[in-house]
Formats: C-alpha cells, sequence, structure tokens
C-alpha cells in the first residue's frame, strides 16, 4: 500500500462545519508504560514530544459521531482561548504543521493529530446565537 500510516488532512476537512472544545487538554496515557497507580505520558513518535488531548464536538448536525478527540504534541500543555459571552463551549480551529486523520473510515475512532499546533477561536462562531 502506498499510503501507511496517518492521512495528512486539512482542520476544515474534518470539520467542515467547525468544532467546538469540550473540556480542557489532558495528557494522553502511553498504556504500554504506565502500570497501576505509575501513569507514563505519552509521546508523539516523530518529535518525541509529549501528547496532549482534547475533546471536541463536531458541530455538523448530520455527523453519526458527535465528538471527536484532537491530540497534540507540545512541550507544555496547551490551552484553549476563552469562550464568547453566552457560549459553554469554545469554538476551536487547530492550524497544524502536520494535521493527520487518526483513523481511516472513522470507525471505530475518528479525530486529528497535530504538530506544532495553533488553537485559535474559531471565527466560523464566533458569538452566541439568540
Amino acid at each position: 500500500m502506498a499510503l501507511q500510516g496517518p492521512i495528512p488532512v486539512e482542520f476544515a476537512t474534518v470539520f467542515a462545519h467547525g468544532a467546538f472544545a469540550a473540556g480542557v487538554f489532558e495528557p494522553v496515557r502511553d498504556f504500554d508504560a504506565s502500570s497501576g497507580d505509575r501513569f507514563v505520558q505519552a509521546k508523539d513518535k516523530a518529535t518525541g514530544q509529549p501528547l496532549w488531548v482534547v475533546e471536541v464536538i463536531d458541530a455538523d448536525p448530520a455527523a453519526r459521531d458527535k465528538t471527536a478527540k484532537v491530540k497534540v504534541a507540545a512541550q507544555a500543555q496547551p490551552t484553549l482561548p476563552a469562550a464568547p459571552a453566552g457560549m459553554l463551549f469554545v469554538p476551536v480551529e487547530f492550524a497544524c504543521s502536520a494535521p493527520t486523520r487518526v483513523g481511516s473510515t472513522c470507525r471505530p475512532r475518528c479525530g486529528m493529530s497535530c504538530r506544532k499546533a495553533a488553537i485559535s477561536r474559531s471565527p466560523k462562531h464566533s458569538s452566541a446565537r439568540h
């Protein structure tokens, strides 16, 4: 097979209707290195940087899976921009230097993985709708 591993894609391709952060970035557990109460954070295979994950809500009304996880490789825990007034969730966009979709068919999991991500508030959903 010519294409192996993660598939490079743009954020707007994965989340055409936008996405909302549903929480904060959490460290990704390295299940092979962790044991019992000993937590070891996973590292990006290419850069060696720690991996962080945030759950996002897909704004596509026809989306089969309403949530996905976005992983980001970064030395320090990434932070999200503030939510706009009147909104519970932060509309986000991830500008990735090497974006990849996780999962070949979005079954059993679909998400996005980024290296050197810039996280910003999405202009697509910049204000609350009344």
